[in-house]
């Protein structure tokens, strides 16, 4: 049986003709409402998110429900500002009818999302959308969706991804999830448990029971599986996970591994690093044959690799130049470029998956930092500082990181966009650590 989590945007838009999205299509393909978020310190676009309409109680129920979470995605982007309803002078009552757009002007709302939720004969939900520009007086985008009722949650993603892609131009993140290792009980005793939640930190699921002590676990870039590390009785092992189905496999026993490995862009290769005596280097295995061909070797400790988003390059961190720093080569091996150079040491380089940036965890003057960098060692940047900030993870449109916190008293999750701006704490039901963001749903 598939899960419901995981039906891609074609599946859930099944049953709307042609005719239908059609139907929903932009007046005028010419409207120029954007919001440029690549430009010095964009200012967040006040837009008015009255509550999607329903007919039956419970239609209306989740009419509400999809609202209230397209509006904290909006507004937790940092890119959006949305309007609080009291202020509303026109009361939607059709959701297909023309806004009158005076009303929206007073308020100053630039944007107008309405939509309703209606129930089908065959127990399914149609969710459907416009987004309108309130200056200009025209529609910019509608759609409609067909999916399960449990599954409204997603379709909330979905159509916030759909408003932020239309107003900025770059693909959303929202229909996405974390997979992070859940942590519960006192210091000494910490119970750790691989969980996965969506980007927002709801819909929270525990794959592991805590049994064994779980970390660093890594999202495939193409399909909705993981590699994670689990320390047992012996050796720490490899696994690997599929979410959908809860397949789960052996990718084999590590002595002396301190991260799990990382995928390679198309899913077929994992790259890890191996220690041998006082020395570490990297090594990449084929999922298939379980073959590993050994990319460095150095009397240095190198790890942390991660592959570039077209497969050619890796980022990893070595000490081969007297402390932890950032390197660069190509995803066959070779010589390694130094890339970082800033203050500190520098390690856990994650590459974006936009190909524009590397994150990296820096250590200075006793604290810790997450920044970025270019891949070729120029624009170093520290987004954020504080006492052991740790693994950042990208968004799979490389605009915002997540990473963990721990000021003592146990980690929690935050987010930062790369400008540095918007840093949040991720809700989560008890400690949290190692994020990893899943690559879209779709």
């Amino acid at each position: 049986m598939t899960n419901h989590f995981l039906l891609n945007r074609r599946s859930l838009i099944a049953g709307a003709g042609a005719g239908a999205i059609a139907a929903l299509a932009p007046h005028n393909a010419n409207a120029v409402l954007r919001l440029e978020i690549n430009q010095g310190n964009p200012q967040p676009m006040p837009i008015a998110l009255p509550d999607f309409l329903g007919g039956a109680p419970s239609e209306s129920d989740v009419a509400r429900n999809v609202t209230a979470v397209i509006s904290n995605n909006l507004q937790r982007s940092g890119l959006f500002a949305p309007i609080n309803p009291a202020a509303f002078t026109e009361k939607i009552t059709n959701s297909d009818a023309v806004p009158r757009f005076a009303d929206w002007q007073v308020i100053k709302a630039q944007a107008l999302v309405t939509g309703r939720i209606t129930k089908q004969g065959d127990g399914r939900l149609k969710a459907e959308f416009r987004l309108w520009d309130v200056f200009a007086g025209q529609q910019l985008d509608g759609k409609q969706y067909f999916t399960t009722p449990d599954n409204w949650r997603r379709i909330a993603h979905i159509i916030s991804d759909a408003i932020y892609q239309v107003l900025t131009g770059e693909k959303g993140y929202f229909d996405s999830r974390i997979v992070f290792i859940d942590e519960t009980g006192p210091k000494d005793r910490r119970v750790k448990r691989l969980a996965i939640m969506d980007q927002d930190g709801a819909g929270v699921r525990y794959l592991t029971r805590g049994d064994d002590l779980v970390l660093t676990p890594r999202f495939n870039p193409s399909t909705q599986e993981i590699t994670y590390m689990s320390y047992g009785t012996g050796d720490p092992r490899v696994y690997l996970l599929n979410i959908e189905t809860g397949q789960r496999e052996i990718v084999g026993n590590f002595p002396g591994m301190t991260f799990a490995p990382r995928f390679s862009p198309d899913g077929q290769r994992v790259i890890l690093s191996l220690q041998q005596g006082n020395n570490a280097n990297l090594f990449v295995m084929d999922l298939r044959s379980k073959q590993t061909t050994r990319l460095t070797d150095t009397p240095a400790i190198d790890t942390a690799p991660c592959y570039s988003p077209d497969g050619r390059s890796i980022c990893f961190e070595s000490d081969r130049g007297g402390s932890q720093q950032v390197y660069v080569m190509a995803a066959t091996g070779g010589p390694a470029q130094r890339i970082s150079f800033g203050e500190g040491r520098h390690s856990t380089p994650v590459w974006s998956p936009r190909g524009d940036y590397i994150a990296f965890t820096s250590q200075a003057r006793g604290g810790f930092g997450i920044g970025i960098l270019k891949p070729d060692g120029s624009g170093e940047r520290i987004l954020t500082e504080g006492y052991h900030n740790e693994g950042p993870t990208f968004a799979p449109n490389g605009r915002v990181l997540m990473f963990f916190r721990d000021p003592g008293q146990g980690p929690s999750l935050y987010t930062i966009d790369i400008t540095g701006r918007n840093e949040l704490k991720v809700p989560t039901p008890s400690l949290a650590s190692d994020p990893a963001w899943s690559p879209l749903l779709s």
